[in-house]
């Protein structure tokens, strides 16, 4: 068992491997602890990771369970759920040809079950609520977290409870409600619905709130991604990333997997540049990032990108230290870029996102075209979730002709000219 006990991120206080997630002495968050001494020989581990399951699971040392994984030999866990994560590095040739770059890869998270990377957190936050012996799962979500919370439950027979914003988009909602889960839609922003678990989750002590009470558990799953990247790059680095930020937890723990395999001596080089993207209609900390700060000041989303409107991130702070220390940024863009993001990557790589994905794309653009990213530089963009979830954001950008059953009149309409 590598993982140790929790740790607050501000003071320091450490606390047992329970369902904790404040610091009861500064507030701050608290956060898995791990002592890898044991894993020896960085080639032999190496070779331990490649030879196990072709999903997260494969990264079971650097996960903060007590027992084994999942799976059917571990009786604790008679039932795996879901197989997450392992999903494709896809290198963009015809993408990075358009922005003037030449070694562009894009992480393509839309293959998790539930076609988003919510798929990596819940799985390991839902091991560790039944380590602990919790009967539900449950959730604040602003669409994705609940497909993955709902979905998940249904895999392994436990009931479970999605709270969500009243204006979600349909097809996140049907998404999530197909998998008979108990939702919940509140008549508020995602920042209420937040609020609302909280105080739930006070008066139902055996549910798991996968990002309330299991948070440190549950942000553990996203340094998955940084693992894959590295395994599937040769055991390298990539130079730079481009990744949204909702809370921004994701941005965090993927360079938190970077530097725990930097210290265990799995891959070398300098940590990559790291860049955040948010719209602009929800963009706490790329405004604290512009004007200076080391602070968020929240904001009232307004934008199509809602699975990112979070207007008080958890670890915007967290976000803003990391984008400095690495040489990179948060950049902010517009709904209409956002769109513009979404048919760029679908019309040079095949792969259709989800607005917060045009928030990434849109935010790669940006940075290539003022030539803040060198040609050469190894990029990857993360791409969070699938377009299918968010088809109403970019109804209007898709040519449609109807015709009459002819060729004369197929051939008309693309000016192909009339039959001989």
């Amino acid at each position: 068992m590598a993982v140790e006990k929790l740790r607050c991120k501000e003071c320091g206080t450490e606390y047992p491997l329970e369902a904790l997630y404040v610091c009861e002495r500064c507030f701050g968050p608290l956060e898995a602890v791990y002592d890898h001494s044991g894993h020896g020989d960085p080639e032999e581990l190496r070779r331990r990771i490649q030879a196990g399951r072709a999903d997260l699971w494969r990264y079971a040392d650097f996960l903060p369970l007590e027992g084994p994984p999942p799976g059917p030999g571990n009786r604790t866990f008679p039932l795996a759920g879901l197989p997450v994560g392992y999903t494709p590095l896809v290198r963009a040739e015809r993408l990075g040809e358009q922005l003037g770059l030449r070694n562009v890869y894009v992480k393509n998270d839309t293959a998790n079950p539930t076609h988003s990377f919510k798929d990596r957190v819940v799985a390991i936050a839902s091991a560790r609520a039944r380590e602990l012996g919790f009967k539900a799962l449950a959730c604040a979500s602003t669409g994705n977290l609940g497909n993955a919370v709902a979905a998940q439950a249904a895999a392994i027979g436990l009931p479970s409870y999605v709270f969500i914003p009243a204006d979600l988009e349909e097809q996140k909602v049907i998404a999530t409600g197909i998998y008979g889960t108990n939702l919940v839609e509140v008549r508020g922003t995602y920042d209420d619905v937040n609020r609302l678990c909280t105080e739930v989750s006070a008066e139902h002590d055996d549910w798991a709130f996968v990002n309330i009470n299991m948070r440190p558990y549950y942000a553990e799953g996203s340094k998955t991604v940084a693992f894959e990247i590295a395994e599937q790059l040769d055991w390298t680095l990539p130079d730079r990333l481009i990744i949204p930020i909702a809370s921004g937890s994701l941005f965090t723990k993927i360079a938190r997997g970077f530097e725990e395999w930097r210290e265990l001596g799995l891959v070398e080089g300098a940590p990559p540049v790291l860049n955040g993207a948010q719209a602009s209609g929800c963009a706490p900390v790329a405004n604290a990032y512009a004007a200076g700060l080391d602070f968020c000041q929240p904001v009232k989303p307004d934008t199509i990108a809602k699975s990112l409107a979070i207007g008080n991130p958890a670890d915007g702070p967290y976000v803003l230290d990391l984008a400095r220390r690495s040489g990179g940024s948060v950049e902010a863009v517009s709904d209409d870029e956002i769109r513009e993001g979404i048919v760029l990557l679908a019309q040079t790589t095949g792969i259709f996102t989800e607005t917060a994905g045009g928030v990434s794309t849109a935010v790669l653009a940006k940075l290539a075209r003022s030539g803040e990213i060198d040609p050469d530089e190894r990029v990857v963009l993360v791409i969070t979730g699938d377009g299918l979830k968010t088809l109403d954001a970019v109804r209007e950008s898709i040519a449609r002709r109807a015709i009459e059953p002819t060729v004369d009149a197929f051939e008309a309409s693309f000016a192909f000219g009339a039959v001989a």
